[in-house]
């Protein structure tokens, strides 16, 4: 279970495994090779770990989160789309999905946290606008594994647990008086420190590969890759972990001869990658996100606001949608918000993260405009919601700030 290797995919060398996140020689990223070519599912084991042959890990952890892959009757009826699939990532009981944090950044967070203990440990520093560190305190909270978050201070709010904390002081939050792309630059300092681990973002292939299960959630359900897959990115490091997982699936032989295309969306007024992709540039410029601050402001979907994506890297958003094929969405608030009641008035009234908003707001743009046949069978992966959901069943513990730091200083932890 778990055996793997680590490769360059720009010179194709394999890496010892320590926690590697990049390769010295090459840019670019490292990609996970399985010994299993074909995926077994083993639901004997907890949680996303029923796809361990797939997961760079060898142990797992207790837990019950996972994707659930669905159809809803009433969305397919109302879009016209009859063989829509959702993959779900929340907490959404009626659907047996229990992400307690309800975010699939759960899904990164726990294969990151097995891995991390099983190649030395260590205190790990997460950069966050808020549903990757929520998903790592959640961890911290619950097996006690030291971390240092690093978020918007205006991202504090969304730091919370549901676990009580056995150990409040293995979790540190820092809060930034910038934005998210200021959070990273202020983590990287922290992780120059000894004993500081940087989480690595999309160089963590456990952190791709965790999201990858979305898609292969999606494949067992439906017993083929989708013809059309549908997501919110802010880094891109979702698109690069769909396509990934879809390439696996299509060596593996039984899901289908083509892998999906890729639509993608961001929240308009801050769509870098948009711009770039809609004139197939392999690399984000500054003029793709002019008045970049005044633009992340604007926006609902504040976890989609990485001005420094992994787009044009070898192995990046780029090569995937040129691999892939598909399209990028920019879809303005409105839109997510009129989408996001339209999800909640045909699932038992559950509220969607606002990127998940996006992402269906970019699926009803793609249907409206004609750009997919509506018999097409498409994955909408829903990246978050059932909010409300937790707060009635669980009683949440509020993750203290310890350092308020500005963007050029660093804490002293």
């Amino acid at each position: 279970m778990g055996e793997y290797i680590l490769r360059c995919v720009s010179g194709g060398e394999v890496l010892p495994e320590h926690y590697t996140l990049s390769c010295s020689k090459h840019p670019g990223l490292l990609r996970t090779e399985y010994s299993a070519r074909q995926l077994t599912v083993r639901p004997e084991l907890p949680g996303i770990f029923r796809y361990i042959d797939w997961l760079p890990v060898h142990g797992v952890l207790p837990t019950e989160s996972r994707s659930v892959t669905f159809q809803s009757e009433e969305l397919c009826r109302e879009l016209g789309l009859p063989n829509l699939w959702i993959t779900f990532t929340g907490y959404y009981p009626e659907r047996k999905c229990l992400v307690p944090t309800g975010s699939f950044k759960e899904l990164e967070a726990l294969p990151t946290t097995v891995r991390l203990s099983e190649n030395g440990g260590g205190t790990l520093v997460v950069a966050s606008a808020g549903n990757t560190g929520r998903a790592f305190a959640e961890m911290a909270a619950r097996f006690e594994t030291p971390v240092v978050i690093v978020v918007p201070e205006d991202a504090t709010k969304n730091l919370w647990t549901v676990a009580e904390p056995k150990d409040p002081e293995k979790i540190k939050l820092v809060a930034v008086r910038g934005d998210y792309t200021d959070a990273i630059g202020v983590a990287n300092k922290i992780t120059e420190k000894v004993g500081f681990l940087p989480e690595g973002g999309a160089q963590n292939v456990a952190r791709r590969d965790g999201m990858g299960t979305v898609m292969l959630d999606a494949a067992v359900t439906i017993g083929r890759m989708p013809d059309h897959y549908f997501q919110a990115i802010g880094s891109g490091t979702g698109g690069i972990s769909a396509w990934e997982a879809a390439m696996r699936l299509w060596e593996d032989g039984r899901f289908g001869s083509s892998v999906p295309k890729l639509h993608l969306a961001q929240n308009y007024p801050f769509v870098p990658m948009v711009n770039a992709w809609k004139e197939k540039r392999s690399q984000v410029l500054e003029t793709d996100m002019p008045n970049a601050a005044e633009a992340i402001r604007q926006v609902s979907a504040h976890v989609l606001t990485n001005r420094e994506p992994p787009y044009g890297i070898p192995g990046g958003m780029f090569e995937a949608m040129m691999y892939c094929g598909g399209d990028m969405y920019a879809v303005k608030n409105e839109e997510a918000k009129d989408a996001g009641r339209l999800f909640a008035d045909a699932e038992c009234g559950i509220d969607l993260d606002p990127a998940a908003a996006v992402a269906t707001a970019a699926l009803i743009s793609a249907v409206e405009s004609g750009a997919i046949d509506r018999s097409s069978t498409i994955t909408l992966n829903i990246t978050g919601g059932g909010y409300a959901r937790v707060r009635e069943d669980f009683s949440l513990t509020q993750v203290p700030v310890a350092f308020t730091v500005n963007a050029d200083e660093v804490p002293e932890l």
